[in-house]
């Protein structure tokens, strides 16, 4: 019987350990979840807002609770860990505001008597989710899926069989029905089965690149629709017309919360070489101020890496592109899975810290000789989830937006997902849209209803 532990990553310290569940578990799991689905998509759109909304009650009343469980499992700080649950929650009263609009039927004129679209849910969603943002990653699938009538079961990163438990449990507080929110506790190897079960209807992944390409072949396998949002090496351009203080302040900022661990950190800062000294020098100071150690505390602005694997393989990539010609600015020291903030200039195309997706708290300077070459180098590689573009010419702006190839490009902002705007990626990030209009309708039958 395979267990998974959950470890506490400041401290090494074995929290829990948890017990897979046997394949007559799961079984068991799936008549409940497709008994709930039935149920739910005959109960009311009102009754499941109102169940939704005391869900975000629950997240609010208890914030420090879960934050707590959180910071504890994959060690990102308190205060990031309370914001977290919050915008679950605050994501929860939105959807609750507008899933009406978002689940009514479309007229479109046709030569008949009428014609329309309708939006119905399917069954069973599974969801497979990473360890990063261990609650929101999880709620933003669950809350339209739920509010639509979908039921959810979710396969949680084992590191993290804490989290999943207390949200299953969150969904039951709510008084939403027993099976319409599961989690299941069982090894990525074992998931065959439930994506081949027909009870099933889609499959949404958020994870590496080599996971979406697992999954999406298996769910090809047996014609499940998916949702893939991967990896990323997102861009961080700034121009030489930026707010110059404020696009520093949130390079920071982007790159280094959760330690650095997101799909669109601000990975690779794209600076127009005629301020890429004073963006460095501002950027530097701001680094070197960053604390980073226990998560608990409310000094600490970093906490550690997830799994002291993650740090060490960060590590390799740090080294590596030391070797290949990149200079060292500040940090580069680690222990366990405690990583300093770390700051390379000089890297460029070729470079283990350009070419390949760096998660954890590692930034780099590449410099570009003008706005198209900073284009240019931002399109340069195999992701496309989320850019940043800092300039004060808002037409200029614009124009550019249209040429880099990425799901999400925020002009002087950075770059977050948002329950009121759609969020994924092109290239290897991923395909399809989680969040919004169009999030909500990807596990939807688009039923085409024409009356003669």
């Amino acid at each position: 019987m395979s267990t998974f532990k959950s470890i506490n990553p400041y401290t090494q310290e074995t929290i829990a350990e948890y017990t897979a569940h046997t394949a007559s578990e799961l079984e068991e799991k799936l008549v409940k979840g497709h008994q709930a689905y039935q149920a739910l998509k005959q109960t009311s759109l009102e009754q499941r807002g109102a169940w939704m909304q005391k869900l975000a009650d629950v997240l609010k009343e208890k914030a420090d609770e879960h934050a707590a469980i959180i910071t504890r499992e994959m060690g990102k700080t308190l205060k990031e860990a309370k914001a977290e649950v919050l915008k679950c929650a605050t994501s929860a009263e939105y959807y609750v505001q507008n899933i009406g609009s978002m689940l009514a039927s479309k007229i479109i004129k046709s030569d008949g008597q009428q014609s329309y679209v309708a939006y119905e849910p399917k069954g069973i969603i599974l969801a497979i989710m990473p360890w990063n943002f261990p609650y929101w990653q999880v709620f933003r699938f669950a809350i339209p899926n739920i509010l639509a009538g979908n039921a959810g079961i979710l396969k949680h990163a084992s590191n993290v069989s804490g989290c999943a438990l207390a949200i299953e449990q969150v969904f039951l507080e709510a008084g939403f029905p027993e099976g319409v929110f599961q989690t299941v506790l069982v090894n990525s190897k074992h998931i065959e089965p439930l994506i081949a079960d027909d009870r099933v209807q889609g499959v949404t992944l958020t994870g590496s690149t080599a996971a979406g390409q697992s999954v999406a072949g298996l769910a090809g396998k047996y014609i499940k629709k998916t949702v893939l949002e991967l990896g990323g090496s997102d861009p961080f351009i700034v121009l030489k017309d930026a707010n110059l203080e404020e696009a520093a302040r949130t390079a920071v900022k982007a790159r280094f919360q959760n330690a650095g661990q997101s799909c669109i950190a601000a990975k690779r800062w794209i600076v127009d070489q005629a301020i890429a000294d004073a963006f460095t020098e501002q950027v530097t100071t701001l680094i070197q101020q960053m604390s980073q150690g226990d998560p608990t505390l409310q000094k600490i602005d970093m906490g550690p890496m997830a799994r002291p694997d993650l740090a060490t393989e960060l590590g390799h990539q740090l080294h590596q592109s030391i070797e290949q010609g990149a200079k060292l600015i500040t940090g580069g020291q680690r222990s366990g899975a405690n990583f300093a903030p770390t700051l390379l200039s000089g890297v460029k195309p070729g470079m283990t810290a350009f070419d390949e997706e760096t998660f954890g708290p590692l930034a780099v300077i590449i410099q570009a000789d003008n706005e198209q070459h900073a284009v240019a180098l931002a399109n340069q590689t195999p992701y496309g989830l989320g850019a940043s573009l800092w300039t004060s010419d808002l037409d200029k702006a614009r124009k550019l937006a249209v040429q880099i190839d990425s799901g999400n490009v925020f002009i002087n902002a950075m770059v977050r997902s948002d329950a009121r705007l759609p969020f994924g990626g092109v290239k290897q990030s991923g395909y399809g849209r989680e969040l919004s209009l169009e999030g909500t309708h990807e596990f939807l039958n688009v039923k085409t209803v024409y009356i003669a």
